[in-house]
């Protein structure tokens, strides 16, 4: 049998791959023995063609940036499955239009290339926004205000590894939670049904590829104009200097009454309350909703007008003599004060919603194991073999235990055992996924830093990229199960789904990092220049480094009000995730921990963006839901792609071009 399908050509093929008549929303009902009869387009139906892995890993090679972009803005991982599916459509009917290729792909195609898009944009760069820019943040010194970059040649095997990893983790979870549990993953079924919908609406389907090209259009000119240092400037001694046609920001709250700190008034901007100039946030927020980002407004204003110039005016005698306050200026107030609140906030909070779970993990221990017994030839023929299970973890797991080892001071049986761990802690993340779409990969990494930082308190170094190994693998699993389970409702073979997820890793990978070292050449695009506003503030990283920090130093070392924050931080997000446990219904109108702890560790020009976005998405849908619904996805997700994607290509353009 060939490796790849031939994609369906006479009328008589496209009659056999047309969408299945079930809706998914049936299919969801099926046990395993009436999908197989009822809903299984069988082995020999294309899904796996050439075409669809090509158009997969080019469109998951541009979607890796805008996560990469979007996580080291605000610390989100956004979804690119429906993005994907999206563009995949209007793509190979725009091509079929113009009559570069015979017949449009099909809905199994479709999922095919969604399947390798979603895994080279999602799967691959959770770790380039967390682990390893924390891992520089840590490197700044007085002799290296620069930082010291880990080399390519060692992130790049590194990101690879753990997506192989966990995309390997997932196949025998896959027959128990998605044939026979029936575990929901929203995510998946949404994205069956978008393509669904797609292919039985075709007019509606294009609208929202216009719409969503649209937004793309609109994003690509925001780096150009804020971001491409093409203006031309004569400096001292004729030193030539470069600048953009538009400032990142305006400081459009200064006329509004100064904030007192430390014996001055200071402007408002001093405190980064401003308005960014860019696109992509405001898309970001139109999609993460109303709940969050009123929770980080929130915590950011209380950050400038309370807690920064509380912080600038509380001094410290460390043991060594030196008198030192809280925070030095107020634009760092964020990261020097903030990050001790915040962080705490969101450890606190996710792993006691996790542990508030235990039901979850329950059920994911005794479920295992369940999904392999009795199988039919059929399902033998069908599932991915248990045998690319033990060969997979075998050569990525040996192979991540060794480069722990060698570049990061990871003693082997250490490595080994955060290995087994990950297994362990991945299959708990992936039946929370199943069961409620949100993936904690972050939880899990916590419980690592925790676990390690009692194992090895003295090396930051063991304590991050051990955390990075569960968290970045969790997150490539539940992603594999996610588009495992679209493809289920839609009657695709698993086997060759797999296949097509597995490709998209080695495009991912290398996407990810290209896109990490244009944006983060030094640390400098992550703590700013001169008391400037950074580029990419890395939530996600400062919160890690936080966490290797307080083991590595002791927390008696921190300054007092550090300390006394983290003691909040934790009593604040147990109390929070307490009231979500008691209250679900009433979810939406209680603070959200996630957004305060992001409030508190973000320039406040951040939280604003992203709220503007979700207040106009807000008011849309008041306005007219009908089309809200169809348009406001699409239109976010165009932006984000537009403004990361060429964002990217910016940065390396001003890094090698116009330096």
């Amino acid at each position: 049998m060939p490796f790849f399908q031939k994609a369906p050509v006479t009328p008589e093929e496209l009659e056999r791959a047309k969408p299945l008549a079930i809706p998914p929303e049936t299919v969801l009902s099926f046990d395993e023995k009436e999908w197989y009869a009822r809903a299984y387009r069988g082995v020999d139906v294309p899904q796996l063609t050439l075409r669809a892995v090509v158009m997969g890993t080019v469109l998951g090679f541009f979607l890796s940036f805008t996560n990469i972009y979007i996580g080291l803005k605000t610390g989100w991982f956004l979804g690119v499955n429906l993005t994907a599916c999206i563009l995949t459509f209007t793509i190979s009917t725009a091509l079929h239009k113009a009559g570069i290729v015979k017949t449009p792909m099909t809905i199994l195609e479709t999922n095919c290339t969604t399947s390798t898009a979603s895994s080279a944009g999602y799967a691959t760069g959770n770790t380039l926004v967390s682990a390893i820019p924390a891992m520089l943040l840590l490197s700044v010194g007085p002799n290296t205000p620069n930082g010291v970059p880990i080399p390519m040649a060692v992130i790049v095997p590194w990101v690879f590894l753990l997506a192989v990893l966990g995309v390997c983790l997932a196949i025998p979870m896959k027959r128990n939670m998605i044939n026979q549990e029936r575990l929901k993953f929203p995510s998946g079924t949404a994205a069956a049904v978008t393509l669904q919908g797609l292919y039985s609406s075709g007019k509606d389907a294009l609208e929202k590829g216009r719409a969503l090209m649209a937004g793309a259009a609109l994003g690509m000119l925001v780096p150009l104009l804020k971001d491409l240092n093409i203006v031309k400037h004569a400096g001292a001694l004729g030193k030539i200097t470069r600048d953009t046609l538009l400032p990142g920001a305006s400081n459009v709250f200064d006329w509004l009454p100064g904030i007192h700190a430390a014996g001055k008034i200071y402007k408002l901007s001093d405190f980064t309350v401003k308005l960014d100039h860019s696109v992509v946030l405001v898309g970001a927020g139109a999609i993460v909703g109303l709940r969050v980002t009123i929770s980080m407004v929130g915590a950011g204003l209380f950050l400038a007008y309370f807690l920064g110039p509380l912080a600038m005016e509380t001094s410290w005698h460390s043991p060594a003599g030196a008198v030192i306050t809280a925070a030095t200026k107020p634009g760092s107030t964020w990261k020097e004060i903030g990050i001790w609140f915040g962080a705490p906030i969101m450890v606190s909070s996710g792993l006691l919603s996790f542990a508030f779970q235990w039901r979850t993990i329950v059920r994911a221990f005794a479920g295992m194991g369940r999904g392999q017994k009795d199988a039919d030839p059929l399902v033998t023929e069908t599932e991915p073999p248990m045998s690319w299970f033990f060969v997979g973890t075998g050569l990525a797991g040996t192979a991540i235990v060794l480069l722990a080892w060698r570049y990061f001071e990871v003693p082997p049986h250490y490595g080994a055992l955060a290995v087994v761990l990950t297994f362990i802690l991945g299959l708990v993340a992936c039946r929370a996924t199943g069961e409620t779409d949100i993936t904690p990969g972050s939880a899990m990494g916590k419980i690592m830093q925790l676990t390690y930082g009692v194992l090895i308190p003295q090396s930051t170094t063991a304590n991050l990229m051990t955390a990075g190994i569960t968290s970045g693998s969790s997150l490539a699993s539940a992603d594999l199960l996610n588009d495992l389970k679209s493809g289920y409702l839609l009657g695709a073979n698993p086997r060759r789904q797999f296949l097509a997820q597995a490709m998209g890793v080695l495009t991912g990978t290398i996407a990810s990092c290209i896109g990490y070292f244009l944006l983060v050449p030094n640390a400098t695009a992550l703590t700013g220049i001169d008391g400037a506003d950074p580029k990419f503030p890395a939530p996600s990283a400062q919160q890690w480094k936080a966490v290797a920090q307080v083991f590595k130093l002791g927390i008696q070392n921190l300054h007092p009000m550090a300390q006394q924050g983290i003691v909040c931080g934790l009593v604040v997000g147990a109390i929070l995730a307490t009231l979500e446990l008691i209250f679900p219904k009433k979810k939406e109108w209680l603070p959200s921990p996630t957004g305060i702890g992001f409030g508190l560790m973000l320039p406040f020009v951040f939280p604003l963006s992203l709220f503007l976005g979700a207040f106009i998405a807000y008011v849309v849908s008041k306005l007219d839901k009908k089309t809200a619904d169809r348009f406001v996805i699409p239109i976010a997700s165009g932006v984000i792609a537009g403004e990361s994607i060429l964002g990217v290509i910016v940065a390396g353009l001003n890094n090698f071009v116009l330096n």
